[in-house]
């Protein structure tokens, strides 16, 4: 069973909670952070995290917050927090593993009151993140295989790592639609026993849904995998507009229902708190 788009937003379960949302902040995504809040409580969720993308010391890229953003950023969520009263407001950030800023994410990790800090991989090298359409043709220049064992060797690390809450749209490598011929529990079964080793959530992500591949991150084979494997999940939006808050979210609880899975996550100063489904 795979989770197919509706075409726009459905009502979720109330036990939803979307901890993927993006703001103005990161530059490619409208609206502040108030603005996913209200759009969270107005669709019946049972609340919302805020997860822009954290500043990185190395990284020079146009999609990101920078630094002296980050201060700006804590600011806004608290005075959301504030004015959102008893409806759950979640701290978080959404963190690019990258091997050589280890240090950093560590620091990055008390500067602040997080309640989740999650975890995803897009650089495949210094300049090259692997869902930008500038390097989509990289797939046919060094083959649909090698972009995949480059992609999944990164997202293993990152998984066992341990740093991170939820690791974010696990099977992003598909974005635009490209996968290697045969069998691909190849790259799924190594990066289930990363996620078991590193203890971290997973969000099934329905952002897929408005990408070229048209699926769920991950697909139906992985994520069946990760359900029979009992690997805790949280559905997510990834949302880069109030308007795709909750997006989707009805269908992704049925296939979650489908395959057997009777509760998601969610997390309060970085410890895992059940929601029934």
């Amino acid at each position: 069973m795979t989770c197919i788009s509706n075409g726009g937003f459905s009502p979720p379960h109330m036990n939803l909670v979307d901890h993927h949302t993006h703001n103005s902040l990161c530059r490619h995504a409208v609206g502040g952070v108030l603005d996913y809040a209200r759009a969270a409580k107005a669709s019946g969720l049972a609340g919302i995290g805020l997860s822009d993308h954290a500043p990185s010391p190395t990284i020079s890229d146009d999609w990101r917050m920078t630094p002296d953003q980050l201060p700006i950023y804590l600011e806004q969520a608290a005075k959301t927090k504030e004015f959102m009263g008893d409806f759950p407001v979640l701290l978080g950030l959404e963190v690019d593993f990258i091997e050589s800023e280890r240090p950093w994410i560590e620091t990055l990790s008390i500067m602040a009151p997080w309640d989740f800090l999650i975890g995803s991989v897009h650089y495949l090298a210094p300049g090259w993140d692997v869902d930008n359409p500038r390097w989509i043709g990289r797939f046919q220049e060094l083959g649909v295989e090698t972009v995949w064992e480059m992609y999944w060797e990164a997202f293993d690390t990152c998984a066992r790592s341990g740093l991170f809450d939820l690791l974010a749209h696990v099977d992003l490598v598909k974005k635009f639609g490209h996968r290697p011929e045969g069998d691909l529990r190849r790259f799924y079964e190594p990066a289930l026993e990363a996620i078991k080793a590193g203890g971290s959530a997973v969000e099934f992500s329905t952002a897929g849904l408005r990408k070229p591949v048209g699926e769920c991150y991950p697909g139906p084979e992985m994520l069946a995998m990760l359900v029979e494997a009992g690997v805790p999940l949280a559905i997510s939006s990834d949302a880069h507009d109030p308007l795709e808050v909750g997006a989707d979210f009805a269908q992704a609880a049925n296939t979650l229902r489908a395959l057997g899975c009777q509760e998601t996550v969610t997390f309060f100063r970085r410890e895992q708190r059940r929601l029934p489904l």
